[in-house]
């Protein structure tokens, strides 16, 4: 089976990247805001929506980034491809979340939902001089940051 995830590259004006400090099933990741496509829905459309879901924010897709163009098994199915659309995003309004600068920096309300859930996650930037691919989790974050640090 293959998975389409959609995933929004904000930069900020003072040149800070945007992640997600996830805790899925045990398993902390740093990745990009975005998520799964849903049955019926466009890539454009389905950040949109995630951006909303997540962050309550609404965005303005500047531009297509890359998308993934090798094998990427899944981390949580061995079974699933995934492949992955990277856009670059633009914030239409200011951030209404709490962002840390600390990575997995969660309340303890989300902590306590984590128990029912598994799954919570907190936002954070991280600037762009001090980006490295090992500041993201999943492999293809990583040829998106490196593409970021090459200019490409």
């Amino acid at each position: 089976m293959i998975i389409i995830r959609v995933y929004g590259l904000l930069i900020n004006h003072n040149q800070q990247l945007l992640v997600s400090d996830e805790l899925v099933k045990g398993k902390y990741i740093t990745k990009f805001p975005g998520g799964g496509l849903q049955q019926g829905e466009g890539t454009i459309d389905c950040l949109k929506r995630e951006f909303m879901e997540e962050l309550q924010l609404p965005i303005q897709v500047l531009s297509h980034y890359y998308t993934t163009d090798f094998y990427q098994q899944s981390g949580f199915n061995p079974n699933h491809q995934i492949i992955s659309i990277y856009y670059k995003v633009a914030a239409l309004q200011p951030l209404s979340v709490a962002v840390s600068s600390i990575p997995f920096e969660y309340t303890k309300a989300q902590l306590e939902l984590y128990k029912t859930t598994e799954q919570i996650e907190a936002f954070r930037y991280i600037q762009l001089t001090e980006l490295t691919a090992n500041n993201v989790t999943l492999p293809i974050d990583k040829v998106v940051v490196n593409r970021l640090l090459n200019n490409e």
